[in-house]
């Protein structure tokens, strides 16, 4: 299967109710676990498996229902997307960027180009990302450029990195400056397959989350009409500038490929307890004579079980504040402001308790864990490369400052 060879060869499903999206996504999660250790250890495409998302209808639960789709809530979204994650953590990730546009590109209504865009996911396209940039001072700098030319169309030129999503999709969004104006930025819609666009997507050497192909998307004279550009202006000021929740929902779906990678870990461990492992010497002596009844073992287990279920459900408490604020006629700067500090609070912890699930299920298995055939330490890489996607410690900070102070974070893109 090539690049361009993508998307379902079968009509999607359709997924009309949230209890439908769920049932789907958790069926698709069971046949994603089945191969997922070995697709990581070989290195494998995940192109079959995109396939087969897009084929299930799930694709299209981003879709409002004024075009025709679901509408479903934030929380079923970043649900889905929790799910698939616990299936295999690459796809989770590979799909974020579709869910986040797909949200973004809501607030234009029927204008352009979100009709296009919609209809094509409703018939199994998966959105793409190219926003970030290597060799910048920050991560919000940007040097591709998109160009008028005064005949409807836009030449971009830049080259982009960590564009996770790139792998599979049909439609790419591209983060640009608008050159000429200063300051002033722009979404730009590409085709994988237009002239001038290349994608090295083998670049991505992380020792986790490897299956993303995260690489490069380079950028020459590639030919942009008019309706593919989302003209955005200057960036609104972090303080002073219009309330948002779209920072709150990119970042739950952040959370949620964490929190999915911590759950395979539990199960998985588990699982290995159960059929594998022997109990320690003094347990034996005691009478134990599996490793799953060694009572350390079970108490160990229930302590990585509780705060997994803490994740869980302040991943659910912050979505729900997302849906709250998506409800609001006039969304209020205290409505984001809740919704931002709760997600954050489950971001951050997810970068803390994820991972030491993922670590601690080494100590409960035993030496026969770390065997490659297992491949378990993929779960460690996975949710350690994830993580750092943005720094907790900041998150933090702001929790901090608003329970002493009662200061909002500020709005920093898609950050907080």
């Amino acid at each position: 299967m090539t690049l361009t060879d993508i998307g379902p060869t079968t009509d999607p499903a359709v997924l009309s109710t949230e209890q439908q999206a769920l049932a789907t996504a958790d069926a698709l999660a069971a046949e994603l676990a089945a191969g997922s250790a070995e697709r990581e250890r070989s290195g494998a495409s995940l192109l079959p498996q995109l396939r087969q998302v897009a084929e299930s209808g799930l694709l299209g639960v981003v879709v409002p229902a004024e075009h025709g789709g679901p509408g479903l809530s934030a929380a079923v979204k970043v649900e889905v997307l929790r799910r698939l994650s616990r299936g295999d953590s690459a796809v989770g990730q590979l799909l974020l960027s579709h869910f986040v546009i797909g949200q973004a590109i809501s607030g234009l209504g029927r204008q352009q180009p979100a009709p296009r865009i919609y209809a094509d996911i409703l018939a199994g396209a998966q959105l793409g990302n190219a926003s970030a940039e290597r060799g910048t001072q920050t991560g919000l700098d940007r040097h591709t450029t998109v160009t008028p030319r005064g005949d409807g169309t836009w030449v971009l030129n830049g080259t982009k990195y960590y564009a996770t999503g790139a792998l599979g999709a049909k439609w790419i969004a591209v983060a640009a400056v608008v050159a000429g104006r200063e300051g002033e930025t722009a979404t730009v819609f590409i085709r994988p397959d237009q002239d001038g666009v290349t994608l090295d997507l083998e670049q991505w050497s992380a020792f986790g989350q490897r299956g993303t192909a995260s690489g490069e998307v380079r950028l020459a004279e590639v030919v942009v009409d008019d309706e593919l550009v989302i003209e955005e202006g200057a960036a609104p000021d972090p303080v002073d500038g219009p309330p948002s929740v779209l920072g709150a929902y990119d970042q739950a779906l952040h959370a949620a490929v964490d929190i999915g990678i911590a759950r395979a870990a539990l199960e998985d461990g588990a699982e290995f307890v159960r059929t594998r492992s022997r109990p320690w010497k003094e347990a034996v002596l005691a009478g134990v004579t599996r490793a799953d009844e060694e009572p350390h073992v079970v108490r160990r287990f229930g302590e990585l079980t509780a705060r997994l279920y803490a994740l869980e459900a302040l991943l659910a408490h912050g979505t729900a504040l997302v849906d709250e604020g998506l409800a609001e006629a006039e969304l209020s700067r205290d409505t984001a402001a809740r919704a931002s500090l709760q997600v954050a609070g489950a971001k951050a912890l997810a970068q803390e308790y994820a991972v030491e699930i993922a670590s601690a299920i080494f100590e409960l298995t035993g030496t026969s864990g770390t065997d490659s055939a297992a491949n378990l330490d993929r779960h460690w890489r996975n949710v350690r490369t994830h993580s750092l996607h943005d720094p907790a410690r900041w998150k933090y900070v702001h929790l901090g400052n608003h329970t002493l102070h009662g200061t909002r974070p500020p709005r920093l893109g898609l950050v907080l």
